[in-house]
């Protein structure tokens, strides 16, 4: 019976550590934004929707990207985590087996 107590309360206390890291995995998605703009288009500053002097295709070529090393590095981060924290206490920090949608 404890073991079903400790699994309903431990995805509350996992939450704070799910943000921090969720905050550090954007912080890191986003360096690794720039430097692949950089890399690829030798500017600093990738093109914003409202930039009125960038073009359709280099707005949403940035936006999927951007998109695509947000997503990867918040799955790499949300999967550490969440490993990290079964192997330290042997219970998965989420309720159900689905991911978020």
């Amino acid at each position: 019976m404890a073991k079903k107590i400790k699994k309903k309360k431990f995805p509350l206390a996992y939450q704070p550590v799910g943000w921090v890291l969720g905050y550090a995995g954007g912080a890191l998605a986003g360096l690794a934004f720039r430097k692949t703009w950089m890399a690829l288009r030798h500017e600093e500053d990738a093109p914003d929707a409202l930039d009125p002097d960038r073009g359709w295709g280099e707005i949403l070529l940035a936006a999927a990207i951007q998109g695509a090393i947000f997503a990867a590095v918040r799955s790499a981060v949300d999967r550490t985590g969440a490993k990290a924290i079964a192997r330290s206490t042997g219970v998965w920090p989420t309720k159900e087996k689905g991911g978020r949608d």
